[in-house]
C-alpha cells in the first residue's frame, strides 16, 4: 500500500498541520503509513531537510498537503527518491496538471481562451506587452490570473479587465494582480477571456470533479461555493483528462449562460482543497486503494 504524505504542523512537527489531520487520520484508519514535511522548508529551498522525518524505504507516495511550486516539488520528489519513498506523481505530470500553460492545449476548446508569459514576482509587463498578449483574445472582457491561482477575492481591481483593448485599464489591473500575489506569483501572467457563467449572487456555483486514472470517482462542491453541488456532464471532459495523462486531477467546472459547461481550471488533485462537506475517507480510500504503478 502507497505511504501517504502531508504537511507537519508548524507548531508540533510530530502532528499533522490541522487542514490535513482528518486525512491522515481516514489514512490510518485504512491501515497507510504517514509521512510528514515541513512545508516551510521546503519552501525556503531546503528539501533535503523537508523530508527528514519522512520514513525511509517505504515505496510509493501520495501526497495531500498545501501547494507546492512546480520547481519546489522537483526538489521535494528528488529527495523523497533519495530515501526510498518516490512520489507516484513526478514532477512533469505534477508541473501538467497544475500549471495553466501545461494542461491549457489539451482543454483548449472546453476553457475561456487563454494567452500567457513567463514573468517573474514583482516585475510587472510593459503596457505594450500586455497588449500584445490581450490582441490574440479580442475585443471583450478579461480576467488576470498567474499560472495556477486568480484574485478573485479583489475582483474589480485585481481581477476582473473590462475591456481588454483598453490598454490602460490592463496595465493597471496587471499590475495590481502582481503586487497582490507578491512573492506567490506562479510561473508568470494569464490573461483569459471572460466568459458569463450561471450565478448565483457574483460567484458561478462550480463543481470540483476528482480524476484518478483518467476515471471520476467524485463530483463534489467547489471549496469556494460549499453547499452547492451542481452536476456537471462529463463526457468531453473525460476525454480530455484521460489525453492529459496525469494520474490524480481535478476540474473545476461551471455552467456558463448558454448552457455549456466549461473547465475553469485543472488542477493536481495532491494539491486540491477538499470542501467542508466531503468526508476526507472518499479521496484519501481512493488513493491508497489505487496502483501504485
Amino acid at each position: 500500500m502507497p505511504i501517504l504524505l502531508s504537511c507537519m504542523d508548524p507548531l508540533d512537527q510530530r502532528r499533522t498541520d490541522p487542514h490535513f489531520a482528518a486525512e491522515t487520520a481516514a489514512a490510518r484508519a485504512f491501515g497507510a503509513d504517514i509521512g510528514l514535511i515541513d512545508h516551510d522548508l521546503l519552501l525556503a529551498g531546503d528539501a533535503g531537510a523537508a523530508v527528514r522525518t519522512v520514513p525511509r524505504d517505504r515505496g510509493p507516495a501520495w501526497y495531500r498537503g498545501w501547494m507546492i511550486p512546480s520547481t519546489a516539488y522537483a526538489a521535494l520528489a528528488g529527495a523523497l527518491a533519495a530515501r526510498g519513498t518516490p512520489l507516484i506523481v513526478d514532477p512533469a505530470s505534477y508541473r501538467a496538471a497544475h500549471e495553466l500553460p501545461g494542461w491549457y492545449p489539451t482543454f483548449a476548446p472546453l476553457t475561456p481562451a487563454s494567452r500567457w508569459q513567463a514573468s517573474s514576482p514583482g516585475r510587472v509587463p510593459e503596457a505594450a506587452t500586455l497588449s500584445a498578449l490581450a490582441a490574440a483574445l479580442g475585443a471583450g472582457p478579461g480576467i488576470v490570473k498567474d499560472y495556477v491561482k486568480s484574485a478573485k477575492h479583489a475582483w474589480d481591481t485585481a481581477c476582473y479587465i473590462p475591456d481588454l483593448a483598453d490598454t490602460a485599464r490592463l496595465h493597471q489591473v496587471v499590475a495590481a494582480f502582481i503586487a497582490e500575489q507578491g512573492s506567490y506569483l506562479a510561473g508568470g501572467i494569464v490573461l483569459r477571456a471572460f466568459e458569463a457563467f450561471t450565478a448565483d449572487g457574483r460567484r458561478a456555483a462550480e463543481a470540483r470533479v476528482w480524476w484518478l486514472d483518467g476515471t471520476p470517482f467524485l463530483v463534489g462542491a467547489h471549496p469556494d461555493t460549499p453547499g452547492q453541488h451542481p452536476a456537471p456532464a462529463l463526457g468531453s471532459i473525460a476525454d480530455r483528462v484521460k489525453q492529459l495523462g496525469a494520474r490524480f486531477v481535478t476540474t473545476d467546472l461551471a455552467l456558463r449562460n448558454d448552457g455549456v459547461w466549461r473547465v475553469i481550471e485543472v488542477g493536481d488533485g495532491q494539491v486540491s482543497d477538499l470542501p467542508t462537506d466531503i468526508e476526507p475517507d472518499l479521496v484519501v480510500n481512493a488513493l491508497l486503494g489505487a496502483p501504485h504503478h
